[in-house]
């Protein structure tokens, strides 16, 4: 079976993008296999979450940050990459 993909565009930083999801959702499957349950915490949303919850409000909160930074300021997305990171170390701590 022969896929056309020619309608996307496939850059280096496409490639990149989808290639560091994969991972994450490998190395958290992994994390879940080796240490079933993922230690469930209140934090300061007041309701429980787990390691997949939490990683979820990061790479959602990230698409959020990445869109307004694109609709604001520009297309220089470096910021906002060490935004998205300072936000994600936030949710998996405080969330």
């Amino acid at each position: 079976m022969n896929l056309n993909l020619s309608w996307m565009a496939w850059t280096w930083p496409t490639a990149i993008f989808f290639i560091v999801i994969t991972l994450l959702l490998i190395g958290m499957g992994a994390w879940e296999y080796i240490s079933p349950g993922g230690n469930p915490r209140i934090g300061i949303l007041r309701f429980e979450t787990t390691r997949g919850d939490r990683l979820f409000v990061s790479l959602l909160g990230a698409a959020f940050i990445t869109l307004a930074w694109l609709g604001l300021i520009g297309p220089s997305l470096w910021w906002a990459l060490a935004l998205s990171v300072v936000y994600a170390i936030g949710v998996f701590r405080l969330v």
